[in-house]
């Protein structure tokens, strides 16, 4: 590493003694490169899309003050803990309720937004909820099957079935080695 910063190259998690930016942020519990404006940076976080991202970086533009041109790596522990808030309660910085991932919870019946590890552990008590009550979505997902409707017959194939076959091929062929028969001819009608 001390070769690497007598080179000029930035560490990791260190600032750079030219751009005052830090190399390798964590935001959100994502590393991401302390280059990134903030919407770049928020969307690369699990739970974050684009339209979110955007949302996100004007509240925080408009309520904390910081431009959404700044580099992640430029911001202090202050405005990354402010920048954290926003990405936690976004419903106190006036996001629209229609981007939250988590609207009218279940146990809560709350709008919430969830990101990272969160979004994760949540979506997996969601699937084996369904499980536990047997409803259908809860088969589909127990049998590794599509949940939402759609076509099975062509895609989403797995293990060793590969191709169709039609009804006329599918005939049973001889055996390997067996003796081909003659056809019998059907006997007289009697009369």
């Amino acid at each position: 590493m001390a070769e690497e910063a007598a080179k000029g190259k930035p560490q990791r998690g260190r600032r750079d003694e030219k751009s005052g930016a830090t190399s390798i942020i964590r935001l959100a519990g994502k590393d991401m490169n302390g280059a990134l404006p903030i919407p770049r940076a928020l969307a690369q976080v699990k739970g974050i899309g684009s339209n979110m991202a955007n949302s996100l970086s004007h509240a925080i533009e408009t309520k904390i003050g910081i431009p959404r041109t700044t580099p992640v790596g430029q911001l202090d522990e202050k405005q990354i803990a402010a920048v954290e808030d926003v990405i936690k309660n976004p419903g106190k910085f006036n996001i629209p309720a229609y981007l939250l991932n988590r609207r009218k919870d279940m146990e809560t019946g709350k709008d919430m937004h969830f990101v990272g590890n969160d979004l994760i552990f949540a979506t997996r008590q969601d699937v084996n909820r369904d499980i536990t009550l047997n409803v259908w979505r809860g088969f589909r997902h127990q049998f590794g099957q599509k949940v939402r409707g759609q076509r099975t017959r062509s895609t989403g194939r797995t293990g060793a079935t590969v191709g169709v076959t039609k009804k006329s091929a599918a005939a049973p062929a001889p055996a390997a080695g067996a003796k081909p028969t003659a056809e019998k001819k059907p006997a007289p009608a009697a009369k």
